[in-house]
């Protein structure tokens, strides 16, 4: 995964094919995603328009999304994946639709709370949201300092809940490319044996 070579394509990345493990574990990530593009759908999690070429057989990388700030990843789901790949390409698919919920969630959340205070600060000071030239009325480092402390304390048990939720999933994530490596590694080393063989 670390090896993926970036393509620029309309805010896009291709992800170059990785032998193994990895293109077995993109390809299960990307069921939902994969499949729905074959069918000519766009994934959810993907931003408008974007969809990778029908004959590409890489993991496409989408712009990020507007609530989360995460980039959809979109795998490549070989006509042949193995019933074990596509454990993998599903465990993968549903971390990352996880992601997606949890920060979109969280950064909504966020803004308007961001908001909320900046607004009862600034009453309290009788001052208005925006300036007499029109601009959008600021606290200082200071003020903002409390919010952010407050939020996070207030939202410290959602964040060691999603912590502990993304270990399990990238264990799991991690055991299952495990798994397809070694089948993988086992199915080459048959046919090179049977090709020495001949």
């Amino acid at each position: 995964m670390a090896a993926a070579r970036g393509l620029r394509a309309g805010g896009c990345y291709r992800r170059r094919p990785l032998s193994s493990a990895s293109s077995s574990a993109s390809s299960s990530a990307s069921s939902g995603s994969g499949r729905a593009a074959e069918r000519g759908e766009r994934p959810d999690s993907v931003g408008p328009g974007f969809r990778p070429p029908a004959h590409s057989h890489s993991d496409w990388i989408g712009p990020p999304d507007k609530l989360s700030n995460l980039r959809p990843v979109i795998f490549y789901v070989p006509p042949e994946e193995s019933a074990l790949e596509r454990r993998l390409r599903e465990a993968r698919q549903e971390a990352q639709a996880s992601n997606q919920r949890f920060w979109a969630r969280h950064n909504r959340a966020f803004r308007q709370e961001k908001e909320e205070f900046i607004y009862s600060r600034l009453k309290a000071k009788g001052l208005e949201m925006r300036d007499e030239s029109g601009q959008k009325a600021t606290l200082n480092a200071e003020e903002m300092a409390d919010f952010y402390k407050d939020f996070l304390s207030k939202n410290l048990k959602k964040h060691l809940q999603y912590n502990r939720d993304w270990y399990k999933r990238n264990f799991r994530i991690t055991f299952l490319m495990g798994q397809v490596a070694l089948v993988r590694a086992l199915r080459w080393l048959r046919r090179r044996k049977k090709n020495v063989e001949q």
